[in-house]
């Protein structure tokens, strides 16, 4: 059997999509504040699973708990949280985790404005979501920058084909490897290492220059291929 892996906002679209992509071999922890909305979302998930893939084909559990609960049962933590919560989420939850959690972040700092998509460590010199992680995490090598520029939209509907890379940060060589792996797992995906967490800021930046480049030229659900 796989990893047990939490979904800190489980109950959104990217969490959805997560669930659904790496239950077949993972067990799934939806977290919420609300632990009954989290177990609601969680049956709704795996009743999609069996439909998408058939019930013999999903190896893993999909179950749901209030967030705390969720941070403390995990061997790999997702933060699908928004950036303006996200110190919040990870004063709050980091120190349940186990110090042998990887904790991954695809938070992304960015604000629409007038101009368009920006992002907030250049405009405002506010911190990269990376940097917030990692400040409460009990062990900064164990904190995984990823799956930033992937589409929603696609992620979370089984039969949509993926076809893209993610750009994946972190100075712990093992956990990065474990993350690599995660990538690999949801068909269609390629990781893409970039280097240590210092450059993370470098994955972050992509989403805003890639929903700019969506918004100006009519590009539906883009990802992005290096070839």
């Amino acid at each position: 059997m796989g990893r047990t892996i939490g979904i800190i906002g489980g109950t959104g679209g990217m969490g959805r999509g997560f669930a659904l992509r790496w239950c077949r071999k993972n067990d799934i922890l939806v977290g919420s504040r609300d632990g009954g909305r989290a177990a609601e979302a969680a049956a709704a998930y795996a009743k999609a699973a069996a439909e998408a893939y058939g019930a013999e084909a999903v190896r893993g559990s999909i179950s749901g708990a209030d967030n705390r609960s969720v941070a403390a049962g995990s061997d790999v933590l997702v933060l699908s949280v928004p950036y303006e919560g996200a110190e919040a989420a990870c004063a709050e939850l980091l120190p349940a985790a186990r110090p042998d959690c990887i904790v991954v972040s695809p938070i992304v700092p960015m604000v629409r404005t007038e101009a368009g998509f920006e992002f907030i460590p250049v405009k405002d010199g506010r911190p990269s979501s990376y940097d917030i992680v990692a400040a409460h995490a009990r062990d900064r090598s164990m904190v995984v920058s990823a799956f930033h520029v992937i589409s929603e939209k696609k992620l979370a509907d089984p039969s949509r084909s993926l076809d893209c890379d993610i750009f994946v940060c972190g100075d712990g060589r093992e956990a990065v490897e474990a993350v690599c792996d995660l990538v690999r797992q949801i068909e269609g995906l390629r990781p893409v290492r970039l280097g240590p967490g210092s450059l993370s800021y470098m994955a972050e930046i992509a989403t805003p220059l890639l929903l700019n480049a969506m918004s100006r030229n009519g590009i539906r659900n883009p990802g992005i291929k290096i070839v």
